[in-house]
C-alpha cells in the first residue's frame, strides 16, 4: 500500500473529493492547497459524452487563451520566399524549408514547441511526419497550423494558443495557465476552452455532452467542477 507524505495528507483533509465546486472556489482552493516550490500549471480534464472511435465524434481543435499561458513558446515555421520573410518579421524563432526538414530528419533537431507550415511546404514536411506526429508537432490544417497567414498563426501561438484532442476515453486535457495567475484570468482562460468545446459538439453526440470536469494543478489534487453549469455558461 502506498504511503502518502504528510503534505499530501494535510492537503487531502482540506477538501471534499465528492463535492462539485464552482470555478472561482475551485481555483482559490487550488491556490490554498499549493505546497510546491515552483509555479505550477493549472490543468482541466473534461470528460465528453462522445465516442472517439467514430470519426464524426472526434472532438479536435484549438483555442487562443485571452490571458496566455505564462510561458514562452518557441515557434518553427516551414515556409519559403515572401512567406519565410513574413514569418521572420512576425517573430518566428526558426524559419526554413528543405534545410530545416533535413536538420530535423538527419540531426533529430527539435528545439521548438510549435510548428506552422504553409500549404505548399507540406510535401516536404510530410517526410518528417513520423518524427513530428508522435510529439504533437505536426502542422495540421484542422487546427490552423497549415496556413498562408503565418503572421496570424505565429501571433496566436505566442499569445497562448493551445491545441486539444479528445483521447480514447473521451477526455480532453488542457492547461489553462499558471497557479500564480489571478483567479479571474484563469477563469477567463477556462471559459474560452469550454466555449470552444461547446461550439465543437458533434451533431451525432447524444445525451449529456459534458459529463464531468476536473480542475487540478501540477502537484495538487483534482477538484470536481459543476460540468452541467460549465456547459450552460459556455453556451450563452
Amino acid at each position: 500500500m502506498t504511503q502518502r507524505g504528510k503534505n499530501y495528507r494535510a492537503m487531502s483533509a482540506q477538501f471534499d473529493r465528492t463535492q462539485q465546486y464552482e470555478v472561482p472556489m475551485a481555483l482559490e482552493l487550488l491556490k490554498k492547497l499549493s505546497f510546491a516550490k515552483f509555479d505550477q500549471t493549472v490543468e482541466v480534464a473534461v470528460n465528453l459524452g462522445v465516442n472517439p472511435r467514430h470519426a464524426d465524434q472526434m472532438v479536435r481543435g484549438a483555442v487562443v487563451f485571452p490571458h496566455g499561458l505564462g510561458r514562452s513558446v518557441r515557434v518553427a515555421v516551414f515556409a519559403k520566399g515572401d512567406k519565410a520573410r513574413e514569418a521572420e518579421e512576425a517573430g518566428a524563432d526558426v524559419v526554413g524549408g528543405e534545410e530545416l526538414v533535413n536538420k530535423i530528419k538527419d540531426e533529430g533537431w527539435l528545439e521548438f514547441d510549435k510548428a506552422i507550415a504553409t500549404p505548399d511546404m507540406m510535401g516536404l514536411v510530410g517526410r518528417i511526419g513520423r518524427i513530428l506526429g508522435p510529439r504533437s508537432l505536426m502542422p495540421n490544417p484542422k487546427v490552423g497550423t497549415v496556413t498562408f497567414d503565418v503572421a496570424k498563426a505565429i501571433a496566436e501561438m505566442k499569445a497562448g494558443r493551445v491545441e486539444f484532442r479528445v483521447d480514447k476515453a473521451g477526455i480532453v486535457h488542457a492547461p489553462i495557465g499558471k497557479l500564480s495567475f489571478d483567479t479571474d484570468k484563469l477563469e477567463g482562460n477556462l471559459m474560452a476552452l469550454i466555449e470552444t468545446l461547446v461550439r465543437l459538439r458533434p451533431s451525432t453526440a447524444k445525451g449529456i455532452y459534458m459529463k464531468t470536469a476536473t480542475l487540478s494543478s501540477t502537484m495538487g489534487p483534482g477538484l470536481r467542477l459543476d460540468a452541467v453549469g460549465l456547459q450552460t455558461a459556455g453556451t450563452v
